[in-house]
């Protein structure tokens, strides 16, 4: 049986939670690792390799949890942005 993780993030050294329905992506995917950086973190390495600014990403509360999170984009407040947990579940529900 899997149960949900807390894993420490290597950037920001922040715990964050590796969900049991992550750990089932990742092998889904064939991953063996588990991440070794926050959502959050993710993001922001993922901006940086893209050569785009970071002034372009933003940190808002979960429109779900109220967690702080961090996206690739500024909202304009026309939709609610999720965490990447709250996401994934809002994903799997609508499936």
């Amino acid at each position: 049986m899997t149960v949900d993780k807390e894993l420490v993030c290597r950037d920001c050294q922040g715990a964050f939670i590796f969900s049991v329905g992550e750990q089932d992506f990742y092998r889904e995917k064939g991953l063996i690792n588990a991440p070794r950086r926050c959502p959050n973190c993710r993001v922001l390495v993922r901006v940086k390799n893209s050569g785009r600014s970071l002034a372009e990403t933003a940190e808002v509360a979960c429109a779900e949890c109220n967690a702080p999170t961090r996206v690739p984009f500024q909202p304009n407040g026309h939709k609610p942005v999720f965490c990447a947990i709250c996401y994934k579940t809002k994903q799997l529900a609508s499936t």
